[in-house]
């Protein structure tokens, strides 16, 4: 029996036309897309899921979390997803590319600076109270309206209350406090520096000395913070990079392990293969068979 429904498989479009942000209820995708079984793809754009009542599960770069009422789900571009949910889900669904929040002057740095839209092991959904509900309901709520008016001006109301709604969910996404803020605050932009080195050079630099020397900091210092931060070190941080994104090239591609190991900066062969199997606990072959 096919499993309900693809609602992440969605092109950004509006009357046929290609816009950047398109906003629809899952009850409406459901009926659309009833039957079809989903599988695991990814997108260009940022997509954000509110459901009400669905269940299911969610799997998010081969990671599975469950799908429960209330529990917002914010995934990256280039994320691979699938999502599974029981007949007739409700809530919302949002899909917006960066062109349209640089649009609508929301700079590449705030979306950096929320807690929201985070990569590898880090996805799980935002549990939301009944007043945080109810103030998000109304952004939401307000977004549709101009969807599906779609005016000159829609995308520009559009983008003020997607804003809001982000901000309003951030601030149910914040760190802990703590005694020292100075500290706090130099980790933070430590760990972001980190990430966005990482994702620059993961395929060059597989050794924690080359971000530590990038960063100017001890590798032992920036193992301490990155583990305080997300729970893993940084070199398990970087392994997990590289075995996410091998994972995303046998999905999408027909390249052989050994063309996926050199992408990924190894140079030998077996040395990738013995690297992915430690590192996930199968063999690329098998790990192709069981998608």
């Amino acid at each position: 029996m096919p499993t309900k429904n693809n609602i992440y498989h969605l092109d950004l479009e509006y009357n046929n036309v290609p816009v950047p942000f398109v906003i629809k209820t899952m009850e409406e995708i459901d009926e659309q897309l009833g039957g079809i079984s989903d599988q695991p793809h990814r997108h260009n754009y940022y997509t954000v899921i509110w459901p009400f009542t669905a269940t299911g599960k969610h799997i998010i770069d081969f990671k599975e979390y469950p799908i429960q009422p209330h529990h917002i789900f914010f995934v990256n571009p280039d994320q691979v997803h699938q999502i599974i949910t029981d007949p007739k889900p409700t809530g919302y669904v949002l899909l917006f590319t960066p062109e349209f929040l640089e649009k609508n002057s929301i700079r590449s740095d705030f979306i950096a600076n929320l807690k929201l839209f985070q990569q590898r092991d880090e996805s799980a959904a935002l549990p939301i109270n009944v007043r945080m509900r109810d103030k998000l309901k109304i952004f939401a709520d307000q977004m549709m309206s101009a969807f599906n008016s779609m005016n000159e001006l829609s995308l520009d109301v559009i983008g003020a209350y997607l804003k809001l709604f982000l901000i309003e969910c951030n601030g149910h996404c914040s760190l802990s406090k703590n005694i020292n803020t100075q500290s706090v605050e130099v980790g933070k932009t430590l760990v972001k520096s980190f990430k966005a080195i990482v994702e620059k050079q993961y395929t060059k630099w597989h050794q924690v000395k080359d971000y530590a020397d990038e960063l100017n900091v001890t590798p032992n210092y920036l193992n301490e913070v990155i583990k305080s931060a997300i729970n893993i070190s940084a070199k398990e941080f970087i392994q997990n990079r590289l075995v996410i994104e091998a994972k995303r090239l046998v999905v999408f591609t027909e390249k052989s392990s050994k063309e996926i190991g050199y992408d990924l900066g190894f140079e030998d062969p077996s040395h990738f293969s013995k690297f992915f199997k430690s590192q996930s606990g199968q063999s690329l072959q098998d790990f192709k068979k069981s998608i």
